[in-house]
């Protein structure tokens, strides 16, 4: 596993770059520790006071890195720690990162062809100032590396003296009744950016975070306000000073204008000695949504750093997916033009009508998400869910997590990524599409939404099998089979054919129900709802003092009077009589799960059957590089984590009843 080297010495060099060549700067002795504050607001002023740095710069700073959370002294995807998000990326190396790859899901997810057999390389962290700034932050401070990225104290002691460091060798002014507006050029590189426009991009993220104001609970309990500075224009020309390299912005790059963003196209080669038509890669032509219509955007975590990430981006012999986030700074880059599809799911239907994007990070360790990856990424979703005409909702806006199997053989190898971590209320307020309550409990459904800082479920297994992972704030709800604390968790089928219940490790998502999924209430008893779940009752505690779903009113679906039971699919395939000539035709093969006679799943869309016929390179085999379409029509329900989807000629739709089981 690489490493990086720490500095020797009681004092530190800090290296950045300013006009003209790179410059050594010494750094004195740290000044003495404040006196002890009792409130998080009171630890920002102090040390706002004690390194001369405006109190709105460290809190704009902090909100942008962290909202301000302690995050329970755990590190963030990109190896950084507390309030500050400061860097420590060889500590987080020395981790067990037990990741939600080592299955067997094939990418592509395409039975046709011979599936792909990858093989996932370790993390390891590029050697990049961006990620070890905890150590700059001691040698600054004096403070020891453990207390850095534990104490939120200490910590936020350590970003503001980075800051004041950074505004210094900028020769800017200091001080913490210095002008805001100065301050643009060091939180720029506060950013850890290496390109202007990244830097520029989170500085101005910062600034508008400032001009708006903030005021939230920090998930330790501590109300903090940024005040509203809706006049502040922030001087720019200092970001002229660090001298970045500028990043080439094609013509044709389908981000947002005000994010960073680049292009590190993936290859679409033959492989091998190049005379195998069907051995290429990494993804396929498309001609998209002109020839088919975009459904899905997917949200993925990489397992992995950016730059790794972005390397096997590029790699033929690699998959490959069309955006990947860097969590430090929000920064992306775009492999894949949207026309064209990825390899990124594991569900063929699913890669051929969605977009993917990967998200620098882990699903268990290093669980938590800098708020400058969730801004750039609700920025760009939303982008192309209104470019697309993509409803921003979480049938249409998911996770990996809630995507299908094709067959009952690959259901339970699924991937579990982006994890119960990922705070799915808050990217949809970020998408400005927020969860509301449109019912009442007698309307029929109910939006699943905890409250994410105080619903800290119970799972074993971030680090080491077995092993508590730390207490953290989840977008999952556990589901039981009983109103019972104490009762067992739900079955999954595809996880434990035996019936046996599911478990409380981090990746054993089959007895979850996550924020802003919406399913059908099948009963109430006091503080507990009961919802239809893969085939059963499953129950969660939901008290009116405290609910973790809201109330909604909405379509389900339900077996036709007369069916006993109907099948579910993870694909929506066509008939056999719409396949033309030559083109083999794909098996409508159901999955282990059945829909019983009285059960009512959410309904999240109604699809016509489409297969995307993609086998050879250059796309000259029968029905290569088109869209097979039959009359068959399929729903999409909410059956469990995942979506399903059922035959429309099985089921009736209706509205969620009135006056549901009480």
């Amino acid at each position: 596993m690489q490493r990086l080297t720490k500095p020797t010495g009681r004092r530190i060099l800090l290296s950045v770059a300013v006009v003209g060549a790179a410059t050594l700067v010494p750094v004195g002795p740290a000044p003495a520790a404040p006196p002890p504050t009792d409130t998080r607001q009171q630890q920002y002023a102090a040390a706002s006071t004690e390194y001369g740095v405006p109190e709105s710069i460290l809190l704009g700073v902090s909100y942008l890195q962290s909202r301000w959370d302690t995050n329970a002294g755990t590190p963030s995807t990109s190896g950084g720690y507390g309030p500050m998000h400061l860097t420590d990326a060889e500590h987080v190396a020395s981790l067990p990162m037990p990741g939600h790859h080592g299955t067997h899901e094939d990418p592509r997810g395409d039975t046709s062809r011979e599936a792909i057999e990858l093989e996932h390389p370790a993390p390891n962290p590029p050697d990049e100032a961006a990620l070890r700034t905890l150590d700059t932050a001691a040698g600054l401070t004096g403070a020891g590396a453990e207390s850095l990225r534990t104490d939120p104290v200490v910590n936020i002691r350590g970003g503001a003296a980075l800051l004041a460091a950074y505004q210094r060798e900028l020769g800017a002014p200091q001080g913490a009744d210095s002008d805001p507006a100065d301050w643009y050029g060091a939180v720029a590189r506060y950013s850890g950016a290496d390109t202007r426009d990244a830097a520029a991009a989170f500085a101005n993220e910062v600034y508008s975070t400032i001009r708006t104001g903030a005021n939230r609970r920090t998930d330790d309990g501590h109300q903090v306000s940024l005040a509203r500075h809706a006049e502040l224009t922030p001087t720019t020309s200092w970001l002229d000073r660090l001298r970045l390299r500028e990043l080439a912005r094609p013509d044709g790059l389908e981000c947002p204008d005000d994010i960073s963003c680049e292009w590190l196209p993936a290859p679409y080669e033959l492989r091998g000695d190049g005379t195998v038509p069907t051995s290429y890669g990494n993804h396929d032509k498309g001609n998209r949504p002109a020839q088919q219509k975009i459904e899905y955007i997917v949200i993925h975590d990489a397992e992995g750093y950016f730059a790794g990430t972005t390397r096997l981006a590029q790699d033929k012999n690699w998959v490959s997916w069309h955006y990947t986030l860097r969590s430090v700074d929000g920064h992306i880059a775009q492999h894949l033009k949207a026309k064209d599809v990825g390899w990124h799911a594991g569900n063929w239907f699913v890669n051929a009508k969605a977009i993917g994007l990967e998200h620098e990070g882990f699903a268990a360790q290093g669980t938590w998400y800098t708020e400058a990856m969730y801004r750039t990424s609700a920025k760009l979703v939303r982008h192309l869910a209104l470019r697309l005409g993509i409803p921003l909702d979480r049938q249409h806006i998911i996770g990996h997590d809630n995507v299908p199997g094709t067959l009952a053989s690959n259901m339970g190898s699924m991937h579990w990524d982006p994890g119960p971590y990922w705070n799915w209320s808050h990217y949809f307020d970020l998408l400005k599409a927020p969860f509301w309550s449109t019912g009442t409990h007698r309307t029929g459904l109910v939006t699943i939404d905890p409250d994410f800082a105080t619903n800290r479920p119970a799972f074993t297994g971030c680090e080491v099998a077995g092993v508590p992972c730390p207490s953290r704030g989840s977008s999952s709800v556990i589901l039981r089979s009983a109103p019972s604390p104490d009762a067992p968790l739900v079955n999954d089928l595809a996880k434990r054919p035996d019936g046996t219940p599911n478990t409380m490790h981090v990746s054993d998502h089959g007895a979850r129900a996550s924020a802003g999924q919406t399913y059908a209430v099948a009963e109430r008893r006091g503080d507990w709802t009961a919802i239809w779940y893969l085939g059963q009752k499953a129950w969660f505690h939901n008290p009116p003092s405290a609910p973790t779903g809201k109330w909604s009113v909405g379509l389900v679906a339900t077996p036709k009077p007369g069916k006993e039971t109907i099948p579910l699919y993870g694909r929506a395939y066509p008939e056999a009589a719409a396949y033309p000539a030559g083109v083999p035709y794909q098996t409508i093969s159901p999955l282990q799960y059945t829909m019983k006679a009285g059960e009512r799943y959410a309904v999240g869309d109604v699809l016509g059957s489409e297969y995307y016929r993609a086998s050879t390179y250059e796309g000259n085999s029968p029905g290569d590089r088109t869209v097979i379409r039959g009359e068959k029509t399929y729903v999409q329900i909410q059956f469990g984590h995942r979506f399903m989807y059922v035959d429309r000629e099985d089921v009736q739709i209706q509205m969620s009843p009135v006056g549901a089981p009480r």
